[in-house]
């Protein structure tokens, strides 16, 4: 699509910018704004960093040294910190929006002063006990770390006062921006805030969010609109186009994001190579045999410990089962595993015995996504086994198939056969990992996701997965089962 120069007309079918409503887009334009916000976050940032150094390595010295000296090495250490996180690029915008890259930067922090450190004794520069300076380095890495993730609700909080919100232009063809929204609705942590859209004519209808114009009223958008992102949909432009694009917006300190053409790909799978000058991404497409290793042991061992520690729970929840309704106290069933191998999963019952044969009085019933059969008040759970659903205790005999390597503390649902017979197209590569007892479907709605929904989920964890992954989404699971979100 070639960028037009042209205005377009009185007659076009394009909203004005006073056409643009909604509480939290108001919000982003009362507060302060994107740039200013970051920059005062990022001072206070470097400030805290700063004093958090300069006290750990005050109470660490205050025995050894007259209070003139403590000052000093304590100042001294804070301002070491300072610098080497910036050179680690710990104090630009990305970390204002993303923990993770924020904590990155510590880490490699951590990594260039150690290693300062050895050069500096092994030359004899200085005579610090590295001892001490690595108790100090630990507790101040460990007091910034806490600063950080203590801010991260502040930040949410400001969000909601319409602060640290980026208003955003989004650019394509509205019959092509369907993936971008739903990429921008799950990086809420962003900030971005769509305020409008530009499309290459102004007659596109059913956008989710106003049509403002077209590609040529983009510089003039972003400057009465205040715009401080324009994020463009893959293939929307041609490369020429999106160069001259950000010729245009460079002047106006605003953020031009490309969403390439490339979906549900976790960035360290990418590459960046050069081809005479133009960039070329390379896509890892299977993980590295010691990744495959370091999963095996992190579930069999984790699994193992987990099991150990869920047998106080799971005994007498297996007694209450047997006592309180006639039936073995464990469910047995057969699943659908790695590659299409079927193996016996292991679950506390929770449903009456006949719980099979009543399905088909109930299937008109369903609230599942067609999947899997749900209902919210499914007769055939017992008591106690609303009790086990709720709070997923039921699923923690499966702790046991994780032990023995038929599943993963995290992947996809297991499948049941008659499931996977009606599986088609894409959904067969989701077979490709070992099912999981919690997974990406777990923290992100559970019963309440549509089938669509889950299967995209399903496949992104199997092209995508790493064992950071897996502690994340174990860390998230602990907060979707305290709250039952879609657990029924």
């Amino acid at each position: 699509m070639t960028l037009r120069t042209d205005r377009y007309q009185d007659d076009d079918q394009a909203l004005p910018p006073t056409a643009v409503t909604g509480e939290r887009l108001r919000a982003a334009r009362s507060g302060l704004p994107w740039r200013a916000a970051v920059t005062r976050y990022l001072a206070a940032l470097a400030v805290a960093d700063l004093g958090l150094t300069a006290l750990a390595v005050a109470l660490l010295v205050r025995q050894e040294h007259d209070p003139v000296m403590v000052t000093a090495l304590a100042v001294a250490a804070g301002l070491g910190l300072v610098l080497a996180v910036a050179a680690c690029r710990g104090y630009r915008t990305a970390c204002a929006t993303s923990t993770v890259e924020d904590l990155s930067s510590l880490v490699r922090a951590a990594g260039v002063l150690a290693l300062a450190s050895l050069v500096v004794h092994y030359l004899g520069l200085a005579q610090v006990p590295r001892s001490l300076f690595f108790e100090a380095l630990a507790l101040s890495l460990l007091l910034a770390g806490l600063a950080r993730l203590v801010a991260r609700p502040v930040l949410r909080r400001l969000r909601s006062r319409g602060t640290f919100l980026r208003r955003t232009l989004v650019v394509g063809p509205v019959d092509g921006l369907g993936h971008l929204f739903d990429v921008l609705d799950e990086a809420q942590s962003r900030g971005l805030v769509v305020v409008g859209v530009c499309t290459p004519t102004t007659d596109d209808i059913g956008s989710r969010s106003p049509v403002l114009g077209r590609y040529a009223d983009i510089p003039d958008l972003v400057r009465t609109l205040d715009i401080d992102a324009v994020v463009v949909s893959g293939g929307a432009m041609e490369a020429a186009d999106l160069r001259r694009l950000g010729w245009q917006l460079a002047p106006l300190s605003a953020e031009m994001l490309v969403l390439p053409s490339i979906t549900e790909v976790a960035p360290r799978r990418l590459q960046l190579e050069s081809l005479g000058g133009t960039p070329l991404l390379g896509v890892t497409l299977r993980p590295p045999r010691p990744s495959l290793w370091s999963k095996a042991v992190f579930d069999r061992v984790l699994g193992g410990l987990l099991l150990l520690a869920a047998l106080a729970v799971i005994v007498p929840a297996a007694v209450a089962v047997r006592l309180t309704s006639p039936g073995p106290a464990f469910f047995v069933q057969t699943r659908v595993g790695l590659g299409g191998r079927p193996f016996t999963m292991y679950k506390l019952r929770s449903m009456y015995t006949d719980a099979e044969a009543r399905l088909a009085e109930l299937a008109d019933r369903n609230e599942g996504n067609g999947m899997l059969f749900k209902l919210r008040e499914d007769p055939r759970v017992t008591r106690v086994g609303h009790v086990l659903r709720r709070l997923s205790i039921d699923e923690l005999p499966q702790l046991w198939n994780v032990v023995r390597g038929d599943m993963s503390l995290v992947g996809p649902r297991p499948a049941l056969q008659s499931e996977v017979d009606r599986f088609t197209g894409d959904v067969h590569q989701r077979l490709r990992v070992k099912p999981g007892l919690t997974g990406l479907w777990q923290v992100s709605g559970r019963s309440n996701l549509s089938i669509e929904q889950s299967v995209r989920l399903d496949l992104r964890y199997a092209d995508n997965w790493s064992v950071r992954m897996d502690i994340h989404i174990l860390w998230r699971t602990a907060h979707a089962v305290l709250s039952g979100n879609g657990a029924y």
